[in-house]
C-alpha cells in the first residue's frame, strides 16, 4: 500500500533545484577544502556507528541518496544489499556516473523518488538511512508524514540526521537568526531547521517508531545528530 491517505506530498522548493549542474556542483563540493573534507569524515563516522547500532542491516535504502557520498561506507558491509533513491533523478546519475565503478556495482537499485510517498511497498527494506533531510523540512506534520512512510517501508530501522538543540553551534543559530530578524526585518535561514530534541523526539513516537540511540557529531559542540529509530512492533 503506497501512500494511503491518497494526499499529494508537500512541495519544498529546495528540493527542485537539483538539475544536472547543480548535481555535479553538490557531488564537488563535498570534496574541496579541509572543512568541507574533515566534516564529511566525520559524517560518515556517524553514519557508520549509527549502523551498528540499527544492527548492521543487510538492506539499506539511501534516501535520499545525493550523489552517493556514503555508498562507499555502506558497501563496507559484506553482502549488504544497497537500494539509492532521490528526489531528483539528475542526483542519482550524477552518483552512478561519477562514483568508481566498483562503489556503484554495489548498487542493487538507482531510482527517483519522494520521501513523502516513495511508491515502494511494506517492509521494503530492513534500514531506511536518511542523511541531511529533514532539517529542511520546517512543519512537524510534514516531518512525521516523512518519518511515517519510513517506518511503513523499513522491516527494521530507520536513521536520520538532523539539527538539533542543546550545544554550542545550535545556541550560536539562534543567536545568528535573531540578530538577521532584527537587521532585516525576515526570519533568516528558512529552508534549514533547528529542531528542539524534544520536538523530533515527539514526533519519533507519533510515527510509530522509537529511539534506540543516536550518535552526534561533536557532543555539546555541534548541532548534528544522528538518531537510530526501531520500528514498532503491532
Amino acid at each position: 500500500m503506497t501512500n494511503p491517505d491518497n494526499a499529494v506530498p508537500p512541495k519544498y522548493q529546495f528540493a527542485e533545484k537539483y538539475d544536472p549542474e547543480h548535481a555535479k556542483k553538490y557531488f564537488e563540493k563535498h570534496n574541496t577544502g579541509f572543512w568541507r573534507r574533515l566534516s564529511t569524515w566525520r559524517e560518515i563516522g556517524m553514519a557508520r556507528q549509527a549502523l551498528v547500532l540499527a544492527g548492521r542491516p543487510k538492506s539499506v535504502l539511501d534516501l535520499p541518496c545525493g550523489t552517493g557520498r556514503f555508498w562507499q561506507m555502506l558497501a563496507e558491509e559484506p553482502g549488504r544489499k544497497i537500494f539509492a533513491a532521490d528526489n531528483s533523478r539528475d542526483m542519482v546519475d550524477t552518483g552512478m556516473t561519477l562514483r568508481p565503478p566498483e562503489v556503484t556495482a554495489r548498487i542493487e537499485k538507482a531510482f527517483q523518488c519522494s520521501a513523502f510517498a516513495t511508491g515502494l511497498p511494506d517492509n521494503y527494506t530492513e534500514c531506511v538511512f536518511c542523511i541531511r533531510l529533514l532539517h529542511h523540512i520546517q512543519k512537524s506534520e510534514d516531518r512525521i508524514l516523512i518519518l511515517k512512510e519510513f517506518a511503513r517501508i523499513s522491516s527494521g530501522t530507520v536513521i536520520v540526521s538532523l539539527w538539533v538543540d542543546g550545544n554550542f553551534r545550535a545556541w550560536r543559530h539562534q543567536l545568528k537568526q535573531e540578530r538577521k530578524a532584527r537587521e532585516r526585518g525576515v526570519a533568516g535561514d528558512r529552508d534549514r531547521f533547528l529542531l528542539k530534541q524534544s520536538e523530533i523526539e515527539n514526533e519519533v513516537f507519533a510515527a510509530g517508531l522509537e529511539i534506540v540511540g543516536h550518535v552526534d557529531f561533536l557532543k555539546h559542540w555541534d548541532k548534528w545528530r544522528a538518531y537510530v529509530l526501531r520500528v514498532k512492533k503491532t
